[in-house]
């Protein structure tokens, strides 16, 4: 098995928090609605089994602020997106069809809880080297999933956890 790869996943939290893994307990979690070819490409071809996730809130409501609010792990390998043909949700796209999927999920497990929250603001203004090369706080980078360097991820991982 390949080493474990990291990952920032930004969750908008009109349709998915890291309070529904948790409440999903060991069931595989479907993280969905990825419309976009060059994420749809990572998760293909990169994210496996066993990769290691920062879960971040974005898009959040006041009073609630862009954060990383836990670990999770990745524990099913791509598959078709069911959203995609789902006329009622927000997700739905008419060229993706079950002969001919266009769009890919996979399945996340919640891991752990931070003790608090790492804000986008904390890891902006934090001095650590790791964490300025993130690609969460390079300007014009919206992606909904970014690979994360190990260094960067347990300064992360530390700050969630108090240390």
């Amino acid at each position: 098995m390949a080493e474990a790869r990291y990952w920032l996943f930004k969750c908008n939290v009109k349709y998915d928090t890291f309070a529904d893994l948790l409440a999903k307990g060991n069931q595989p979690y479907p993280w969905h609605g990825v419309r976009s070819y060059q994420i749809r490409n990572l998760i293909r071809d990169k994210i496996a089994v066993g990769d290691k996730v920062l879960f971040y809130h974005s898009s959040p409501q006041w009073p609630k602020r862009p954060e990383v609010v836990g670990i999770a792990r990745v524990v099913t390998a791509a598959y078709p997106d069911f959203s995609a043909w789902d006329e009622t949700s927000p997700f739905y796209a008419p060229k993706s069809t079950r002969d001919n999927p266009i769009w890919l999920m996979v399945d996340l497990q919640a891991e752990l809880e931070f003790a608090q929250p790492v804000t986008l603001r904390e890891i902006k203004e934090s001095d650590h080297p790791a964490l300025r090369g993130m690609m969460l706080v390079q300007l014009g980078n919206r992606l909904s999933i970014q690979p994360v360097s190990k260094e960067a991820w347990d300064v992360v991982v530390g700050m969630g956890m108090g240390k």
